[in-house]
């Protein structure tokens, strides 16, 4: 090979490494600035929803329908610039798709229940719910997950079929709840004035509503004495709040106004032999 050979082939290779270089780099910056782009796109369409006051829930599914798009186009334009012919590009993915949809059909059972949920609405983000064995409120419903954080602060994903396909309990969604507690009393108490007593102290505690009226009821009896069924009302955000006032003013009434305390007590009768 001659000097001229061999400075021609040099000429070659830094063309076209330059040639490469320039279209990784315009490749990046496509890529930065198409981010930037759906990042805008996105948030405008979010603006949009929002002033046209749509639910929480179907603006964070739509957002994220938007951003997945957005960006599978955006890969597709890169591959593109590239030289890649993009229809091919098309049909592969769309041939992986049913592939992966064979495989991984729970997956798209997630986003089809997912779609439903934001379609028939029996929860939304914000309120306070028990699915797939789960108490807690809903921070997030996305494609295929609902995100909720349990009373105790903990953050817990739960696949979209699981919370279609069980029993969803909305705690939300009526505007009042009933508190169940119970109230043992000795058999020596005069159960009527317990109970007007207990309904009254009870009414008067902060957030529990006047109407429904609060249930104080005679519920069972024990060897002890009449055991009542103590049912205040009030909105879920204040239930734990109402469930321990409630506690405490059952507690410290009765001892206040004299009431005996239950206590249990057999009768032993002893025979003597003659």
């Amino acid at each position: 090979m001659n000097k001229e050979d061999l400075s021609r082939y040099q000429d070659l290779i830094v063309t076209a490494a330059t040639e490469l270089g320039l279209k990784v780099l315009a490749a990046v910056a496509f890529w930065v600035i198409g981010r930037w782009l759906i990042g805008v796109a996105v948030g405008m369409v979010r603006a949009s929803l929002e002033k046209q006051k749509v639910d929480p829930t179907v603006l964070r599914y739509v957002g994220s329908i938007v951003t997945v798009t957005l960006n599978v186009l955006l890969v597709i334009g890169i591959l593109g610039y590239f030289g890649i012919q993009t229809t091919t590009f098309a049909a592969l993915i769309a041939a992986a798709g049913v592939a992966i949809g064979l495989a991984w059909s729970g997956l798209l059972a997630h986003f089809a229940a997912g779609a439903f949920l934001v379609v028939l609405r029996p929860l939304k983000v914000g309120d306070f719910v028990t699915v797939g064995g789960i108490t807690g409120t809903i921070t997030e419903l996305g494609l295929f997950t609902t995100t909720i954080n349990t009373p105790d602060n903990v953050q817990t994903i739960i696949g979209n079929n699981k919370v279609f396909s069980e029993t969803i309990q909305n705690f939300s969604h009526n505007p009042f709840r009933r508190v169940d507690l119970k109230c043992q009393l000795s058999g020596a108490a005069d159960h009527r004035a317990a109970m007007a007593l207990l309904r009254e102290k009870i009414a008067a505690i902060p957030n529990v509503l006047a109407e429904p009226k609060v249930d104080v009821e005679i519920l069972d009896f024990t060897l002890v004495g009449p055991v009542l069924a103590v049912r205040p009302y009030c909105h879920t955000d204040n239930y734990w709040q109402v469930y321990f006032d409630t506690n405490k003013v059952i507690r410290e009434s009765l001892a206040e106004a004299g009431f005996p305390a239950p206590m249990p007590a057999q009768n032993v009768i002893v025979t003597q032999a003659a």
